[in-house]
């Protein structure tokens, strides 16, 4: 592979991956993608089995795939980052498959997207902010994979329900239905957490006020 000197970083995904597709300064248009799109990749997968050692495999695979097949990809689809979230969840899916036991929780990184989208712990206290990052983290992960995938998708990397839709292979209005469904359900497994947290508030203002 060529690795000219080129700033490629203006460049958009596509040409990056005509770049690659043509063998014009190849590896370097596969490093430029990497960093863009690397973390991406390697969130939803943690996110979506909450384990680092399946993330990082996943992850890898998706990456491998791109560089054998760069052709996949098809702009007309959606994004880049959607197109590599997709092939992740296939990948993830295949791996809970080969495992249906529950997934310890084993890596934190990426995971303080969590709380920035749900109810966050007092500020001031990091004990009680991870207390409820690990709430948050642990009823996603509880949610049924079809509900899980939605959160994930548009509550934690913010895609719009159309690209969402393309990874998941449904209808916009199926992914809207399943994100009003798991938001539900989360907020009635986080409600205690809600509560305490409500109560820490409440004691903290009085001795405040002693």
């Amino acid at each position: 592979m060529s690795t000219g000197q080129r700033d490629l970083s203006a460049l958009s995904d596509a040409e990056l991956l005509i770049m690659m597709r043509d063998g014009e300064q190849d590896e370097a248009a596969f490093v430029t993608l990497y960093r863009r799109q690397h973390d991406k990749v390697y969130r939803f997968s943690m996110q979506m089995s909450g384990s680092k050692f399946i993330a990082e495999d996943v992850t890898q695979e998706v990456f491998l795939t791109l560089v054998r097949e760069p052709t996949r990809y098809d702009p007309e689809r959606g994004c880049l980052g959607a197109f590599l979230c997709g092939m992740a969840r296939n990948y993830v899916l295949r791996r809970l498959g080969a495992d249906r036991r529950f997934l310890a929780i084993d890596n934190q990184d990426g995971d303080g997207e969590m709380a920035q989208h749900m109810e966050q712990a007092d500020p001031h206290s990091d004990a009680a902010r991870a207390e409820t990052v690990e709430s948050v983290r642990r009823a996603i992960l509880s949610l049924p994979e079809h509900y899980r995938e939605a959160v994930v998708l548009c509550d934690l990397h913010e895609m719009t329900y159309e690209d969402a839709s393309v990874i998941l292979g449904c209808a916009v209005g199926t992914v809207r239905s399943r994100l009003h469904r798991a938001r539900k359900i989360l907020l009635d497994k986080l409600r205690p957490v809600m509560e305490a947290e409500r109560q820490r508030g409440e004691t903290k203002n009085a001795g405040c006020l002693v």
